[in-house]
Formats: C-alpha cells, sequence, structure tokens
C-alpha cells in the first residue's frame, strides 16, 4: 500500500526524474516559485480548459478545489451516477493512493466513458501520452470503462475573423487510444519503482542535466547546481549531445575540454574565456547609414485569439520603442504604447512609419522585429509596401556581436540580458519593476484585460514604458562601446 498520495503531475514529475518526485514530497520548500511568465502560462492553459467546456453541452463542472478532495470524491462519483450528466469536468477520482482531476469524461452510454485530455498547445507530445496514461489506469481502477483516450488541443491554423470564436476549428481533438494503451503496460512498474523511491530516506542521486529540461523546466534546478562551477560543461552554450558526452567522460568544466574535442568558434570563445575581437568588427559597426534608429517591440501571445484576423498563440505587438541617434551625437526617443483593450496594430504601425521616416539604418537586436514587420504588413495591407521598405533597412546588432565580438561576462548568452550589463552595467535591467519581455506580455495584459485600477494601469504602462525603452537605449550604447573597442571614434 503506497504511503504517499500520487497526483498525474507527480507521477510525471517522477517520469521525468525520481529525484524530483522526490523533493516535491519530501522538500517542497526547495523548489524555486514559478516565475510571473510561466504563471502566466498555467493561467493561459487554464484558460483553455474553462473554453474547452463549451464543446461538450450538458457537462457539469465539480467545483470543489483541490483543498476539498473527499467533497470532490463525493461529488464525482454523484455525477457518474447520474445518467443525466453527459460530461463531467474536473471530476476527481483515485486508485491506489493516485488521485487525477480529470478535463472531461464524457458519457457515452450506460457504462463507457471518453476520456479527454485539453492541452493548450498546438500538437501531440509524448509527456501527454503518459499524461493519458495514469489517468485512463485510474479511471479503469475506479470501476469506469473507458473507450477511447482522446487529446484535444489547440489547432495554430484557426483565423479567428472576429465575432464568436469557431471551437470546432479552434480545437482538434485526436484519438490517442492505441498510443496510450501502449504506455498503460509501464504505468505499473513506473508506480511501484517511485513507491520504492518515495520511501528511501534520501533522495536519489541523479545528476542534473538536459533531463531537468525536459519535458518541463524542474523547479528544483537551482537546488540541484547551487554548487556548480560558472564553468561547468553544461553552461556551455550549443549541442547538448556535446555536453553528455563530455559529463560521460568525466569532464566537469570547460577549463577541462581536451584539445581533440572540436568546438563551434562560439564555443571557443566560451572556453577561453577571454575578450575576442574580430578584425571585421570595425568595418560591420560603421557600416550603418545615420540617423540610426533603434527599435524594439513588446508583444504578448494570447492561446485564445482576441483579435481579428490572429490565429492561436500569434504574436500580437502592442509596444515599440525607437531611439534615433543623429551623426551629430544627437539622440531623441520616440515609443508608442496602446493602453486599453483594443487591436492596436493599425495605430502602431502608423506612428512606427512616422517615427522611422525613410533614411537611416534600424538597429535591431534579433531577427524578431523583421517577423513583426512582415507580420504586421500581412494584415494591414495599407501599409504593407511602406514596412517592406523598412524591412530592408534591418541592421541586427545580435549578428554582428555573434560573429565578431565576446566577452567572458557574456557567460556564454548573447541575450541582450547578459551582453548589456557586461558592457555597460551602468544601464543593466535591475533598477526596472519589468526586465525581462515574459513579464512584459504578463503585465500588459493585465492592465488591458484585468480589472486593475487606474492608479495600477499607470504604474504599468510607466514599467513597461521604461522597460521597451531601455532595450532601446541598450543598443544605442552598446554600438558605442564596441566601437571605442575597436578604438574608432563613435561618431
Amino acid at each position: 500500500m503506497p504511503t504517499h498520495r500520487l497526483s498525474k503531475s507527480r507521477f510525471l514529475a517522477g517520469l521525468q526524474c525520481h529525484k524530483r518526485l522526490y523533493l516535491e514530497i519530501h522538500s517542497p520548500e526547495l523548489a524555486t516559485p514559478p516565475t510571473p511568465d510561466r504563471r502566466a502560462i498555467m493561467d493561459m492553459g487554464t484558460d483553455v480548459g474553462v473554453l474547452a467546456r463549451e464543446f461538450f453541452p450538458g457537462g457539469v463542472l465539480v467545483e470543489e478545489t483541490h483543498r476539498q478532495i473527499p467533497a470532490a470524491l463525493t461529488r464525482t462519483a454523484e455525477l457518474i451516477a447520474d445518467p443525466n450528466v453527459k460530461a463531467i469536468f474536473e471530476g476527481a477520482l483515485v486508485w491506489q493512493g493516485i488521485l487525477v482531476r480529470v478535463d472531461v469524461i464524457e458519457r457515452l452510454d450506460a457504462v463507457r466513458w471518453r476520456l479527454i485530455e485539453v492541452k493548450a498547445t498546438s500538437k501531440v507530445k509524448a509527456t501527454h501520452l503518459d499524461d493519458l496514461a495514469i489517468q485512463s489506469a485510474v479511471l479503469e481502477g475506479a470501476g469506469l470503462v473507458v473507450d477511447g483516450c482522446y487529446l484535444m488541443h489547440l489547432n495554430t491554423q484557426y483565423v479567428f475573423l472576429g465575432g464568436t470564436l469557431n471551437l470546432e476549428e479552434m480545437f482538434a481533438i485526436d484519438n490517442m487510444t492505441e498510443d496510450v494503451q501502449a504506455r498503460r503496460v509501464l504505468v505499473q512498474p513506473q508506480l511501484e519503482e517511485m513507491w520504492r523511491v518515495l520511501t528511501e530516506p534520501d533522495p536519489p542521486m541523479i545528476p542534473p542535466d538536459g533531463h531537468c529540461h525536459q519535458p518541463y523546466e524542474c523547479p528544483f534546478w537551482n537546488h540541484c547546481t547551487k554548487e556548480k562551477s560558472r564553468r561547468w560543461v553544461f553552461y556551455l552554450p550549443g549541442s547538448s549531445k556535446l555536453q553528455k558526452v563530455l559529463m560521460r567522460e568525466g569532464v566537469e568544466t570547460m577549463d577541462e575540454i581536451p584539445p581533440h574535442i572540436q568546438l563551434s568558434d562560439i564555443q571557443q570563445h566560451v572556453k577561453d574565456n577571454v575578450e575576442w575581437i574580430s578584425p571585421l568588427l570595425r568595418a560591420r559597426l560603421q557600416s550603418v547609414r545615420y540617423p540610426v534608429h533603434h527599435l524594439d517591440f513588446e508583444t504578448f501571445m494570447p492561446a485564445i485569439p482576441i483579435f481579428a484576423y490572429t490565429r492561436p498563440y500569434r504574436p500580437m505587438p502592442f509596444q515599440w520603442s525607437n531611439h534615433i541617434e543623429y551623426e551629430d551625437g544627437t539622440v531623441v526617443h520616440h515609443q508608442y504604447l496602446c493602453t486599453d483593450g483594443r487591436d492596436p496594430r493599425e495605430e502602431l504601425a502608423q506612428h512606427l512609419l512616422e517615427s522611422l521616416g525613410e533614411t537611416g539604418s534600424i538597429c535591431v537586436y534579433s531577427e524578431y522585429e523583421r517577423f513583426l514587420l512582415f507580420a504586421l504588413g500581412d494584415v494591414l495591407p495599407q501599409f504593407k509596401s511602406a514596412l517592406s521598405k523598412v524591412v530592408r533597412r534591418l541592421w541586427d546588432l545580435l549578428s554582428v556581436i555573434q560573429q565578431h565580438y565576446y566577452h567572458p561576462d557574456f557567460q556564454g548568452s548573447f541575450s541582450i540580458k547578459s551582453v548589456l550589463p557586461a558592457l555597460v552595467p551602468d544601464l543593466a535591467y535591475n533598477d526596472l519593476s519589468i526586465q525581462n519581455g515574459a513579464v512584459a506580455a504578463v503585465m500588459y495584459q493585465k492592465m488591458v484585460f484585468s480589472e486593475a485600477d487606474l492608479m495600477e494601469r499607470a504604474q504599468i504602462a510607466q514599467a513597461l514604458e521604461e522597460y521597451c525603452g531601455r532595450d532601446t537605449l541598450a543598443m544605442v550604447e552598446l554600438r558605442r562601446v564596441l566601437m571605442e573597442r575597436v578604438g574608432g571614434l563613435y561618431l
């Protein structure tokens, strides 16, 4: 008899890593709390699950929460016994100490049920099959006849035309019964091994590596890696296969990598751990044309389309910043932020084109802006030609740095959040209330779609403007510092 109650989430945690499962049950305080963007992803999953219920008329929700499990079990049993209930949402069932809350169990007839798991993803993943396998095992163990296991997920090709969502087009329902049955034979031995591990006095000795991030980010990563050197080979960018080979050979740090191991240029720079400047850097920096614009967008990606002619998870720009540097050294800042819940694209594009004018390079940090500009042109035909001209003026600072410069304080990352503190420490992001794009997206949605009061909305708007403006000012200063590094005049 198991001594610890499992759930489907704990079962999946155990499949990822027995140490993770052990710590979740015995030492949950060691976990890193979910970040705001991670919580937003979980909230999107909840919203998709709630919307999916509209697909099943006559369904009844088990409203009792995870703190009311006995009542939830009782209520579920009552709904199962009632032939008038066509489907049950969040039904609670238990078998061999394993509790599951099922997204949807749909009644087919007097004895047969269909199990449906709802995911806010665009395709079927291996972990979804494990999820269905443990649920079907519990349902059948609890006495239900499961006649089919299905995965209900988003169809990212669905285009919302405005008005009412077409759920039949937005959702796909895939019959995964055969794949789930193939995994069912593994469930019992997997559970027995998990229960054995949980009775041990100490967590299993499982070293951290790539499995900590697949299929989910483990919340105990910081705990398990707190003693690792900054030079740990796992922090070497690039191939995970190379990292595994090195660790199998007992190579713990980058400094121990033997000469015969082939490394990419970037990996070699990280291993060398010294500043490196390409002889071509100066020419690349001087290839810009004035006035130099420095452009950055902020976007959010709703799982459920909000605006007409958008798809699930389609990036929606709501803000931009442009620091314009003239040849005499003058820097002027333009910005745009949509502060209400309307579709921002047309106004955003119109103001952007006015700010960018028709001359000068447009410095960006990645190809993301290129993608967004093309996407705006696709939905705004009146601006398509002008936006195409803007794309031809883009100048990517990220690729310049990746190909021509490395600093040890980058620690293998070329994210602007790593590059800026290394080269312009006075302009790092740690003084801002919003410090990355994922949090910016969360805060924007809170500002325009929640019940935030006027004061809070004003505070969020200011924080968003400060963050996006920092990204573009960062590019101005990075270009300046890099030009100083090559001994050239900035202007």
